[in-house]
C-alpha cells in the first residue's frame, strides 16, 4: 500500500460484527466485482479465538485475490497469524512498536481522525499510510471531521499515502478522488441489501 497510483484504490473495512460464513461469500463477491488493495478486519470483539477464526476465514478470500489483509489494533495477533499488517487507531502512538514487532515488510497504518499533526507524526514514525475521517459531519465521538482542504494539503505536501474513510457518499468520493490515495469503505455498503451494487454506485464517483 505504499506505492499508491494516481487513481484512488479501494480499501474495504469489515463490519464490527459479522456472520463469518455469509460474510466471506459476500466479501468474495465484492472483491470479484471491485478489486481492492486491502481489507481491514475491524471487529469490535476482543475475543482472541473469534478474531483468529475471522482472520483465517477472510484470509482465504483475500489471498486468493492477492489482496492484503490487516487487522485493526491487534499487533501481536497480526504477527502470530501472519497477517499482512495492522491498522492502528491511536494515531502515532503505537506505530514504532508495531513496526518493531512486525518488521519492515508489514503494512502499518494509522488512523489520525482530522489531525495533520498526528498524520505527520505517524508518517515520521514509519506508518505506510495514514487514514483520515470521517469526512462528513457526524454526532459520533467528538464530532471532528477530516476537512477536504486537509486532504488537498496532504496530497500536495506529504508523500505518505492517505486513506479517506467514514461517512463517505458519492459526492464526497467525487470531491476527494483527486486528493486521496485510498477510500476506506465499510458501513456504507455492508448494511445494504446488495453490497456489490451499493459499492458500484459509490465507486462510479471516482471517475
Amino acid at each position: 500500500m505504499t506505492n499508491a497510483p494516481e487513481q484512488p484504490q479501494l480499501y474495504l473495512i469489515t463490519p464490527p460484527q459479522l456472520d463469518l460464513t455469509s460474510y466471506a461469500d459476500t466479501l468474495a463477491r465484492v472483491l470479484d466485482a471491485h478489486p481492492a488493495a486491502c481489507v481491514r478486519l475491524a471487529l469490535a470483539t476482543k475475543d482472541e479465538d473469534v478474531l483468529s477464526r475471522a482472520a483465517d476465514t477472510l484470509r482465504a478470500v483475500t489471498d486468493a485475490r492477492e489482496v492484503a489483509l490487516v487487522i485493526a489494533d491487534h499487533t501481536l495477533l497480526a504477527e502470530r497469524l501472519g497477517l499482512d499488517g495492522v491498522h492502528l487507531s491511536d494515531a502515532a502512538r503505537s506505530v514504532r512498536h508495531a513496526r518493531k514487532v512486525l518488521g519492515p515488510d508489514a503494512i502499518v497504518g494509522s488512523f489520525c481522525a482530522g489531525s495533520r499533526h498526528d498524520g505527520m507524526s505517524a508518517g515520521e514514525a514509519g506508518a505506510d499510510y495514514v487514514a483520515f475521517g470521517p469526512v462528513r459531519n457526524t454526532a459520533l465521538d467528538d464530532g471532528e471531521i477530516a476537512e477536504a482542504d486537509m486532504f488537498q494539503w496532504w496530497s500536495e505536501v506529504i508523500e505518505v499515502p492517505c486513506v479517506a474513510e467514514g461517512q463517505l457518499d458519492a459526492a464526497m468520493i467525487a470531491q476527494l478522488a483527486p486528493m486521496t490515495d485510498f477510500f476506506g469503505i465499510g458501513d456504507e455498503i455492508w448494511g445494504q441489501d446488495d453490497p456489490v451494487a451499493a459499492l458500484t454506485a459509490l465507486w462510479s464517483a471516482v471517475g
